[in-house]
């Protein structure tokens, strides 16, 4: 066996402290890392608005008023004021879905197109909408118009809007409204030309639209001056 002399003995065991002191220190360090989590977690609920010297109740509301995405916020801290900012909401909410309720819709309405009215080379007939229902409704703007063969397919571009002011046409049962159809006659113009079977008209934000058969003749469908034009809607039939 070696012989081991008592200063190498100390300067092992003095190594083997230090060890024994760096691995304690190590295992602290451990734990102040586990707990710093801990902290950061505790100290998240400011980021939502409140001190960072805020108790734990006020912690706790915070988080509250933003589940409620300000609402619920309004509500806890004023009461009757939430309710009436609710109410005038509601009172808003109604005026719109009044209003969107009394527009005419595409099944409420019976389409025609008028007598042709020609004048300095242009042809113009009326597109007449009238209220078949049982309830007074409205109209207001352009329609949607597009000629079509007998297959459904369109023939020429979509018309175009003519300058003019839209304004609410009121119908009670019975009663009519009418937008003009304009086009340059095609024998003038030089246009080429298609016969429709059908004129389709959607009322103003409809997306269905009605079929009125064309009896009108041949219409500009492209080339030179084969723009069709539309006017906003007028009380009346336009006869």
């Amino acid at each position: 066996m070696a012989h081991t002399s008592p200063t190498r003995h100390r300067v092992a065991l003095l190594a083997s402290a230090a060890a024994a002191l760096g691995l304690l220190t190590a295992c602290g360090n451990d734990g102040g890392a586990t707990g710093s989590p801990q902290k950061v977690s505790g100290t998240a609920a400011p980021a939502t608005g409140a001190p960072t010297t805020s108790t734990a109740p006020t912690a706790g509301a915070e988080p509250t008023a933003g589940a409620g995405t300000g609402r619920t916020a309004t509500a806890a801290a004023t009461g009757p004021s939430a309710t009436r900012t609710g109410a005038g909401k509601s009172t808003g909410t109604g005026k719109a879905t009044a209003a969107a309720s009394t527009r005419c819709h595409t099944s409420e309405l019976r389409a025609s197109v008028g007598r042709n009215n020609p004048g300095a080379g242009q042809e113009n007939f009326p597109i007449v909408l009238t209220n078949a229902s049982g309830r007074t409704c409205t109209l207001h703007g352009y329609p949607g118009a597009a000629f079509v063969d007998a297959s459904g397919r369109q023939l020429g571009p979509d018309p175009k809007r003519s300058e003019g002011s839209p304004t609410t046409v009121t119908l009670k049962p019975g009663r009519s409204a009418w937008a003009g159809l304009s086009f340059s006659n095609p024998e003038i113009s030089g246009a080429r030309t298609a016969t429709p079977a059908a004129l389709i008209v959607t009322p103003p934000d409809e997306r269905n639209h009605l079929t009125v058969t064309w009896t009108g003749g041949r219409v500009p469908v492209g080339g030179n001056a084969s723009s069709v034009f539309l006017t906003v809607f007028s009380p009346g039939t336009g006869a």
